[in-house]
């Protein structure tokens, strides 16, 4: 944000609270309440809204408080976000980021714990993204944000507290598209 300020946060809860696992703490301080937006609890409208203004020039990163609430803007993810591009012959991108949280294993109640990003992958346009460690995200996020086209960066529940690792302090991007398979 800080770099490009075109870059912008979007979502339930992340300016005043810092997002449900406070990641977006002190953003609205740094950057104020028009790049760093509390959205209403709809879901539909964050995407539909991310969409608006990409097209309009900004770079949302819309954050969903749990996967499992994506279904109410499935709509907007595949037929809206996926395919604008395409839609528009190539004159826009959907340069949208969005944020998830998901999976079990963590005791959480009903739609919190649900991994239903296998309905996400048969959306045409759409990247999906899942960092495995603290370095991973941090590269991941910055290379979702700067990729034209919409990407679902998914983050597990149990990578925000079990898993720790190392972050070099300078930028870099982990490359969309290419897995790591260890060794």
């Amino acid at each position: 944000m800080a770099v490009d300020p075109r870059v912008m946060v979007l979502g339930l809860d992340v300016g005043r609270l810092g997002g449900v696992f406070r990641t977006t703490t002190g953003l609205v301080e740094r950057f104020g309440s028009e790049r760093v937006v509390d959205m209403p609890l709809a879901e539909a409208s964050i995407l539909g809204a991310s969409l608006g203004l990409a097209i309009a020039g900004m770079v949302p990163v819309a954050e969903i408080q749990f996967l499992g609430f994506a279904a109410q803007a499935f709509h907007q993810i595949g037929p809206q976000l996926g395919r604008y591009r395409y839609r528009s012959r190539g004159r826009y991108h959907a340069q949208v980021t969005i944020r998830a949280p998901f999976g079990g294993g963590v005791k959480t109640p009903e739609f919190h714990p649900d991994a239903v990003e296998a309905q996400f992958v048969q959306a045409p346009g759409v990247k999906i993204v899942c960092p495995s460690t603290p370095a991973d995200a941090r590269g991941m996020l910055l290379e979702a944000i700067r990729d034209p086209d919409p990407v679902l960066f998914l983050e597990h529940k149990k990578t925000y507290r079990l898993i720790k690792g190392d972050v070099p302090d300078e930028p870099y991007e982990v490359p969309i598209g290419k897995a790591d398979v260890g060794e």
